[in-house]
């Protein structure tokens, strides 16, 4: 049986959603990418005013709001659609500054235990494909099949750089690969649910590898995993 619950973990600029979104569209699973959620905290934060500085607040604010996540509503090349109180902010959370402020945000021990019982509720009930930092290690612990999705730090720099200069953006390589290794700093030394790789996780090395030949190796790991449906 193929496993019902599929745990995707890694540094930012892997390719976590990418390979995310590309398996569970073959698998017919629900696409579930955790950050987003985070993103979305930090997006109504600075929207509102709200210092990112103060814990208390931004954990108050993550408490309060509701966040719902679900497939696209609209056909504008999203993945999923998020709402905040009602609100469509699906490409609001992806700005610059969303961006720059997301690390101190998701390390608050408060957001982060406001957030994970959702998210814990949503992958229980199986057929999806669940991305973050800490889905095989604290989210989804039991998940059937965990992989942990690297790159180097110059590869992962390239693919963020070249996105970003997609968007429009005015961006040099060397302030994205800075703005990376902070990110990994803060990511993986956080005492709240740090990124590291579960002991159970396979690992997947993406450099050098199109998308098409990630999506390969993985699809691989999955038909190779004899897991019980359900």
């Amino acid at each position: 049986m193929l496993p019902s619950i599929i745990a995707i973990d890694g540094p930012a600029a892997s390719g976590k959603s990418t390979l995310g979104a590309a398996l569970a569209e073959q698998l017919g699973y629900l696409y579930f990418d955790t950050g987003v959620m985070y993103r979305a905290v930090t997006y109504l934060a600075l929207a509102r005013a709200i210092p990112i500085e103060d814990e208390t607040a931004v954990t108050a604010l993550a408490e309060q709001v509701q966040i719902d996540f679900l497939k696209p509503t609209v056909k504008d090349g999203r993945q999923f659609t998020i709402l905040a109180d009602g609100q469509d902010i699906t490409w609001h959370i992806r700005s610059p500054s969303v961006d720059a402020h997301v690390s101190p945000v998701s390390a608050y021990a408060g957001v982060r235990r406001a957030l994970t019982q959702q998210q814990r509720r949503i992958g229980l009930r199986g057929q999806i494909v669940m991305v973050g930092r800490d889905i095989g290690t604290v989210v989804l612990p039991e998940a059937d099949l965990k992989i942990y999705l690297d790159a180097t730090e110059e590869e992962r720099a390239q693919r963020r750089y070249r996105e970003r200069r997609a968007r429009g953006e005015v961006v040099d390589l060397e302030s994205v690969r800075q703005d990376l290794r902070r990110r990994d700093e803060i990511d993986s030394s956080r005492a709240v649910a740090p990124l590291k790789q579960a002991n159970d996780a396979v690992y997947l090395d993406s450099t050098g590898l199109s998308v098409p030949e990630v999506i390969q190796r993985a699809m691989q790991l999955i038909a190779a995993r004899d897991c019980p449906e359900g």
